[in-house]
């Protein structure tokens, strides 16, 4: 049990873990206890850094929302981008807007647009996890500042620090763009939006126990 305890709680020490046992009506002194961590080869000492950017995320998967732009290349080689958001929580997938030139001022209009169509959700939400590219500005931080959204950005070149994000872009390509050709932005804005409504309406999701992202 100690070592259980020390496994699940990493920032404990030896006396924290020795006080959770007694409480449970154990009672082991807390030499005991650190002798039992030296054994099993954990450090007694607490982690004082707090917790990591993995832990953070489980901890508030309820409560963060992420972003991140998606490029389509159609059959004439021409090149659009999609922004497309996703709850952590629930994985609800939406697709923002689908341009060929996504400015500040577009972005910031498609973070209007998602705004409203959360609705009552957005009360919910605690932050929104985004990277730094320039099309992110002020103005679009400020959308989400007036719901009582904090803005988290990701470090330099770290797209795992968006990983959810990241692994919906790759099941858009993997299960739909691979195997459609797109003609053009209509025509993307049509696809998305119709894999969306299946990625949130059907297809099970393993981190939400093969819950669909509409429950």
């Amino acid at each position: 049990m100690v070592v259980r305890l020390a496994h699940e709680n990493p920032r404990w020490s030896c006396r924290r873990i020795q006080g959770e046992l007694v409480r449970l009506g154990h009672s082991l002194g807390s030499t005991t206890v650190w002798e039992i961590l030296t054994t099993a080869g954990i450090d007694p000492a607490p982690r004082r850094s707090g917790p990591t950017w993995r832990e953070f995320l489980a901890a508030q998967a309820e409560g963060v929302i992420a972003c991140d732009f998606l490029h389509i290349d159609l059959v004439d080689l021409r090149r659009v981008y999609a922004l497309v958001f996703l709850e952590h929580g629930t994985r609800r997938l939406r697709v923002a807007g689908v341009t060929a030139h996504p400015t500040g001022s577009w972005t910031v209009q498609q973070a209007r647009n998602v705004a409203v169509e959360l609705g009552v959700r957005v009360d919910s939400l605690r932050f929104l996890l985004r990277d730094r590219d320039a099309k992110y500005t002020e103005s679009f931080d400020a959308v989400f500042a007036a719901d009582d959204i904090e803005v988290v950005r990701t470090a330099p070149r770290a797209p795992r620090m968006n990983a959810h994000c990241e692994r919906v872009i790759g099941t858009l390509r993997r299960e739909v763009l691979d195997h459609v050709l797109i003609w053009n932005e209509s025509h993307a804005r049509q696809v998305l939006d119709a894999y969306a409504r299946h990625y949130n309406g059907h297809r099970p999701h393993q981190a939400r126990g093969q819950l669909c992202g509409c429950r």
